[in-house]
């Protein structure tokens, strides 16, 4: 293979992983107008159209995405060579690729990121927060970080925090102006601040538990929200009951008075944050330093 066959599947393939020309011109250091070239040349050279572009999308034709599915592989274990080989040498380098979700960017990841860096100044971390469940495997991820109940059984799993408490909560302002609701049945009589999941768009059932007593109830209000700072926000500022995790800069507003709990006894656990990635036999040396940081082992303790 010619070295510049090998730069125009390299190209090809960033394009395919980021479904970006400009994230994949910025990856591999190129303009988007030479990476544009490359790929044009490789779809000359192969004989096919290999993406399809419109003005806000690119993704792989079907001869594009059977190209993909043949080299996809060989990259990977190139990359895999080439980080065993720097790792013998004691060196630690290239990209690592998490997808999270919000709470652990805030809580986990964005708080050690200067340490990180710091330690391992060579390994780009690449962060996608994303709430939205992502298969990490077909998004080229390295791992992702997920409440424990919704991880695959085929993943190895690192658990990062203990369970997480779910929490409703408004300011003392809104229970003054519009009273305490004493069971979630009562939240019906109060405005909420929804949450919309976001792998179907629907509304978020507010869960509730109270010994063997179970309850889901769908709640209405002002606002709706998929992203934690605009529920806790609308909280604040006296809209509506919201529901969130206490760990997620809930439990600040809480101490400091800015927020009230409201049906404590109604209150739920869901299993706690967890790193997980794909059982495969090399696990870069990366991705090891990067779970010790969030667990604060090793040299990450000592910074403490």
């Amino acid at each position: 293979m010619r070295g510049s066959d090998f730069a125009e599947l390299k190209a090809f393939a960033a394009v395919v992983e980021r479904q970006s020309f400009a994230r994949a011109a910025e990856h591999l250091g190129l303009s988007p107008s030479a990476l544009s070239q490359t790929i044009r040349q490789l779809e000359s050279r192969i004989g096919a159209r290999l993406l399809n572009r419109t003005t806000r999308s690119v993704a792989p034709s079907a001869s594009g995405e059977r190209l993909y599915e043949r080299i996809a592989p060989l990259f990977r274990e190139m990359a895999a060579a080439v980080a065993e080989a720097s790792e013998a040498t004691g060196q630690m380098g290239g990209t690592l690729r998490i997808n999270t979700l919000g709470i652990a960017a805030r809580t986990l990841i964005a708080p050690r990121l200067a340490r990180f860096h710091q330690a391992h100044p060579d390994v780009l971390l690449d962060i996608v927060v994303d709430d939205a469940l992502a298969d990490i495997v077909t998004g080229r991820f390295d791992a992702g970080i997920r409440v424990g109940g919704q991880l695959e059984k085929d993943m190895v799993a690192v658990r990062l925090t203990p369970d997480l408490r779910m929490v409703a909560v408004a300011s003392p302002d809104y229970l003054a102006r519009r009273g305490i609701p004493h069971s979630p049945a009562e939240l019906h009589g109060h405005d909420c601040v929804n949450w919309r999941l976001q792998m179907d768009g629907r509304h978020y059932r507010w869960e509730f538990k109270k010994r063997n007593q179970r309850l889901e109830v769908a709640v209405e209000g002002p606002v709706v929200t998929n992203h934690a700072d605009i529920g806790v926000a609308a909280a604040l500022h006296g809209l509506g009951i919201a529901y969130h995790f206490e760990a997620d800069g809930v439990g600040e507003h809480l101490a400091q008075g800015r927020l009230v709990q409201v049906l404590a006894d109604w209150s739920i656990t869901r299993p706690g944050l967890f790193l997980y990635y794909a059982n495969r036999q090399h696990r870069p040396a990366a991705l090891g330093a990067f779970i010790d940081c969030l667990l604060d082992r090793g040299t990450f303790a000592q910074a403490n």
